[in-house]
């Protein structure tokens, strides 16, 4: 019996809520991070205002000053940011139209777990359209015609 609870909500609750996840969070920003490793976007000066750290890496939030005078994108994160930044400190970056912030233009690994998340997050959806299908196929052969 739990054993078929357990399959029924990674189905239809695990599955689901993963694609979701993925490819509306971090997933999305796969484009800009390419963008951004290939040199792409505008380039700006990121000045660092606070830090917040979790377990195993911290961000810093910023306001970012586009080079070409357009007006300035506050409260950012800065994605690959370098090591030594501190509060108050600038780095220069790049805007790629990420949602959430700008990427260092040192370059960096965030494109890597950016595009690994979007696929991970394709690969759930995936999966659970095939099992949809599935269902349905079933469910329309057991109420066939004349039941």
């Amino acid at each position: 019996m739990l054993k078929r609870i357990t399959r029924w909500c990674v189905r239809w609750v695990v599955l689901p809520v993963v694609a979701l996840v993925a490819l509306g969070g971090v997933g999305s920003e796969v484009g800009p991070a390419w963008q951004a490793k290939s040199g792409g976007g505008t380039p700006g000066t990121f000045t660092a205002g606070y830090e917040t750290c979790g377990r195993r890496a911290c961000t810093w939030y910023g306001d970012f000053a586009p080079g070409d005078g357009s007006p300035v994108r506050r409260d950012v994160i800065l994605y690959d940011a370098p090591d030594e930044l501190v509060r108050g400190g600038s780095a220069p970056a790049r805007d790629t139209g990420a949602r959430s912030g700008v990427f260092g233009a040192s370059g960096g690994g965030f494109w890597v777990a950016a595009t690994l998340f979007a696929a991970v997050g394709v690969a759930a959806a995936l999966a659970w359209l095939v099992l949809l299908a599935r269902a349905v196929r079933r469910r329309r052969a057991l109420s066939g015609p004349g039941r």
